[in-house]
């Protein structure tokens, strides 16, 4: 059993009068760790699956009376895929306020109907946990860091699922079945997705581009649809934990990149299964960008489960200077560029410095890499 590290959070939030929401990815390991916590809290829980449809209808519309039938005397009810059910907020809402002693803990395999359906009724009612597929910080904990350090490579093909960690001999077979089977399930429930092949040329192109900035415009162009339409299909993938964003940060100079965007996977391997690619790294033209999605994903991954209060860029200029990612905190900015080749030489643009008086910079590689995805003061190396 590989801890996540939310469950340690989550643990201490238990019985505090509040429902706890986990959302995030199909497949990243949500089911196992309500097991984890039933395991840890021994007694009466009650288990709702709401892909079953019956479970779903005794969850829909339903009254106070009905609910606390339905409860009885379980101390914990845990409702898995609670996206699926309609009007699940007002649900959740109905049994923290007329059950205080029953902890309710509810999953989503995606953000899409599980956010639009619990903000409003559950304000001030729940904790947001995320979870993504395994990190770095977790292998880590779990092994050592000369292990994971052996692993890279697989790492940065493979990725981080728990099914492709536990059966790495099945690797690729088993993210090509998540990338074709599961990945754009809830997305293709929707309504407003209307042409699932512009969904998969929209992802692959996206794919194809990690690590460089993304227009929009072009990306219209490229796959036959209109900007507003790519917009809309982007934001939907970030919403079910595909991708995400990162914002051009832009401050001062005049030649400032101000709204430009870099998208980013959450998982390398799934990236790779999108655009059929599992060859080893000697093989590959894209080192470069596949050990930059793993690095931001990561750290992705790092600042959300550390609750750190940070805004994340990358910067650049119409010159063309550039540096990988930047993180904002308490009004510090770190800069920070990735190498894949240690002995490579990094100089960081002048104009940066003199225009953001100290700003650290920093260079993750191969060597050490560890601190930057385990330790959040990294990226302070130097200060200019």
């Amino acid at each position: 059993m590989i801890q996540r590290m939310i469950q340690s959070s989550i643990q201490l939030d238990l019985f505090k009068g509040k429902a706890i929401i986990i959302s995030g990815p199909r497949q990243v390991g949500k089911t196992t760790l309500l097991k984890e916590l039933d395991r840890l809290n021994p007694g009466k829980s009650l288990w709702l699956n709401c892909d079953e449809p019956d479970i779903r209808l005794l969850l829909e519309e339903v009254t106070s009376t009905a609910l606390k039938s339905l409860i009885g005397d379980h101390k914990i009810v845990f409702i898995d895929e609670a996206q699926r059910v309609k009007n699940i907020g007002l649900t959740l809402k109905i049994l923290v306020d007329n059950l205080p002693d029953l902890q309710v803990i509810a999953t989503g395999s995606s953000a899409l109907e599980l956010a639009n359906h619990i903000n409003e009724p559950l304000t001030g009612r729940k904790w947001e946990y995320q979870l993504y597929p395994l990190s770095t910080m977790e292998m880590v904990h779990h092994s050592s860091v000369l292990e994971e350090g052996r692993l890279l490579q697989q790492r940065l093909i493979y990725g981080f699922y728990p099914d492709i960690i536990n059966h790495p001999s099945r690797a690729a077979d088993s993210l090509q079945e998540l990338a074709d089977n599961y990945l754009y399930k809830d997305l293709l429930s929707l309504e407003s997705i209307r042409k699932p092949v512009l969904l998969e040329r929209i992802v692959t192109a996206l794919a194809l581009q990690i690590g460089n900035e993304v227009s929009f415009t072009e990306l219209a162009r490229l796959t036959g649809a209109d900007p507003k339409t790519v917009e809309q299909y982007v934001q939907l993938l970030e919403k079910s934990y595909i991708l995400f964003q990162l914002p051009a940060f832009s401050r001062n100079l005049r030649n400032e990149i101000k709204k430009g965007r870099k998208i980013y996977f959450y998982d390398n391997g799934i990236r790779n299964a999108i655009i059929k690619n599992f060859n080893p790294l000697e093989l590959r033209q894209d080192t470069g960008a596949l050990w930059e999605n793993f690095l931001v994903s990561e750290r992705q991954k790092f600042n959300v489960y550390t609750r750190r209060a940070v805004n994340c860029y990358f910067w650049r200029t119409h010159a063309q200077q550039e540096i990988d990612y930047i993180e904002e905190s308490g009004g510090r900015l770190n800069a920070i560029e990735f190498k894949w080749n240690e002995k490579a030489n990094v100089k960081f643009p002048d104009s940066f410095a003199q225009a953001y008086p100290g700003s650290a910079f920093a260079s993750v590689n191969r060597e050490n890499y560890f601190e930057f995805l385990v330790n959040s003061d990294s990226g302070s190396d130097s200060e200019r």
